[in-house]
């Protein structure tokens, strides 16, 4: 008995130490990557110094207060240099204020002195010449990582440029920093256990929402003018939302920004996008709500020079699989009064007084402008919510996305999640009898595609929802649909407390149809004090949980979304600009 209990005590032992060597070589690796990060930042700033010895006459603020259309202007007619432009960001960015105030830098580009010196040898200078461009930390630049904020994907450095780097680099950007992001992406949060919390710039209490957080809190800080996010349930909207930008979800296949690798599976369950084989791309090409890839900036107009220097002969090489379909200036230019559906709730998840508020405005102002304004109610979210998007990515319990965890430290922000998936199946149940209709997300993680059969099945169910949605959309003649986006900007923490409160951009990720955010106006104290009457639909745990998410958000942006049916980004981006013009007249 002394020798089995001594053999016991031993094996417990040898656990406890494997353990404890196990978190210590993390931490290593945690601690190295983020040394990598401070040498880099302090590169750019002895560059940035030695810029300002050559050319001390630098008119900084002028030149970070130009819109993204008047730059490339002076930049394509050579009253200002590319260099002094890049040099102007890049102080900016490490100056205190963006970066140690708002950490939202994972890694800055040495490269963008080579894509410097490469652009004056083109013969022809692109629609981005000489603008520098900040990247979302997984979209793949040679010689860098694509950390996802996950240890496994810090050993891996890119071997070339994605798609959407070759293509930008083409058109004459520099890409010159890349942003963070929350671990594994599946998060509205911004927050890694390598790189840490990213906060927002209007209010370091406030999130700038995720898992293109940490671009939306570069950008919205002045550190960037051209930002390029991904979009899987709202990771472009709703950092817009919380950080006041102008950001494009686009149909997914509009754009291409994968490395060119064979197809490799994922199970059916698609969490490619936060593993190191991400460049498959198999979210974009098989996933049944695949991810999009899109720009994120200060102006509508910016997003649409954008997207026309993406869509261009360049990409259409690189990767056949893009449809050939250049962007349509007469679309994007046209006046011609448009016929808007409109709702300000979706009936799943209400949003706070003012994100209503703030439809109701603009739909009055869209209809003074000569606009056709049309009641729209979109058809069943709470099932498009549970038994179509969060069901596509706990197809299989989860499993295939705790894998990605393996040997990693989980972020607190996405541990109510993991710990769901991790509870036995009957434990989900249990869970899901007591607390439905309550929390859906546990409903969701039980609601497993248990055969092949199924999961095509599932498939095909969104499929139907799709072509439902569309003719409900064409019975109407609508033109494009005016709706809520989720905001303001939720204190840091609350993001992982209320998943299910993304439906109003889910949903355009489930339809594969372009959506963008537009800024309208700023809460304001009459909308505090409607909060404090805020019951939501049941004035349950997470409607107050909410209420408290968003108190304290007075002067912070209060936006709207903006949606076209599928390949109409051009028209979608035509209606942000009305929207846009709109508000600022008011």
């Amino acid at each position: 008995t002394s020798a089995a209990l001594a053999l016991l005590g031993g094996s417990v032992a040898a656990l406890v130490v494997w353990k404890w060597l196990g978190r210590k070589m993390i931490q290593k690796k945690m601690e190295e990557a983020r040394r990598t990060r401070d040498e880099g930042m302090k590169k750019m700033a002895k560059a940035v110094e030695q810029f300002r010895e050559q050319i001390p006459s630098v008119q900084t603020d002028t030149i970070l207060s130009l819109p993204l259309l008047e730059l490339t202007g002076r930049l394509r007619e050579g009253s200002l240099s590319p260099r002094t432009v890049l040099y102007t960001y890049l102080e900016k960015v490490s100056a205190l204020e963006v970066t140690q105030q708002t950490n939202c830098l994972r890694h800055f580009i040495p490269e963008c002195e080579e894509q410097l010196q490469e652009i004056q040898q083109h013969k022809e200078k692109g629609l981005l010449y000489g603008i520098p461009v900040s990247i979302k930390d997984h979209i793949g630049h040679k010689g860098h990582l694509a950390t996802c904020g996950l240890m496994q994907c810090l050993g891996t450095l890119m071997e070339e440029d994605s798609v959407l780097v070759k293509v930008l680099k083409r058109q004459g950007a520099i890409p010159f920093v890349m942003t963070n992001v929350p671990q594994s992406l599946f998060s509205y949060e911004c927050s890694n256990p390598i790189f840490g919390q990213t906060l927002n710039p209007l209010n370091p209490q406030k999130s700038p929402g995720g898992s293109s957080g940490g671009e939306a809190a570069l950008i919205a800080g002045g550190g960037s003018i051209l930002g390029i996010g991904s979009d899987l349930g709202g990771s472009i909207r709703l950092p817009s939302s919380f950080c006041g930008l102008c950001g494009l979800k686009p149909t997914a296949e509009r754009l291409r920004w994968v490395l060119a690798l064979p197809f490799q599976p994922c199970s059916g369950v698609g969490w490619c996008l936060a593993h190191p084989s991400a460049q498959c791309g198999c979210l974009l090409l098989s996933h049944p709500v695949p991810c999009a890839v899109g720009p994120m900036a200060r102006d509508v107009d910016s997003l649409a020079l954008c997207m026309k220097a993406l869509l261009c002969q360049e990409m259409f090489q690189l990767d056949p699989s893009v449809p050939p379909i250049p962007f349509n200036e007469e679309v994007y230019s046209s006046s011609a009064p448009l016929r808007v559906g409109y709702y300000d709730t979706d009936g799943y998840f209400p949003l706070p007084p003012c994100m209503r508020r703030a439809v109701k405005e603009t739909r009055r102002a869209l209809q003074a402008a000569g606009h056709q304004l049309v009641p729209f109610s979109p058809p069943r979210i709470p099932y498009v919510m549970t038994e179509l998007f969060l069901k596509t990515f706990f197809a299989d319990g989860g499993r295939a996305w705790l894998d990605v965890f393996t040997g990693d430290i989980v972020d607190p922000g996405l541990k109510p999640q993991v710990n769901s998936c991790k509870m036995p199946r009957l434990v989900k149940k249990l869970l899901a009898l007591l607390l439905k209709p309550l929390v859906s997300s546990y409903v969701a993680v039980i609601s497993t595609c248990r055969s092949v059969k199924e999961m095509w099945n599932h498939h095909h169910q969104i499929q139907v929802y799709r072509s439902q949605f569309i003719t409900q959309w064409k019975e109407l003649q609508l033109d494009v649909v005016l709706c809520p986006v989720l905001g303001p900007a939720f204190t840091t923490g609350y993001p992982r407390k209320l998943l299910t409160a993304i439906s109003s951009t889910m949903l355009y990720n489930t339809l594969n149809f372009p959506a963008g955010v537009v800024p309208v106006s700023t809460v304001t104290e009459a909308d505090e004090e409607e909060l404090k009457l805020y019951q939501g639909c049941c004035d349950d745990p997470w409607d107050r949980t909410l209420k408290q998410a968003v108190s304290g958000a007075v002067g912070l942006p209060v936006a709207v979304q903006c949606v076209a049916l599928p390949w109409q980004e051009e028209l979608c981006l035509r209606f942000m600009k009305e929207v846009e013009t709109l508000s600022r007249d008011k």
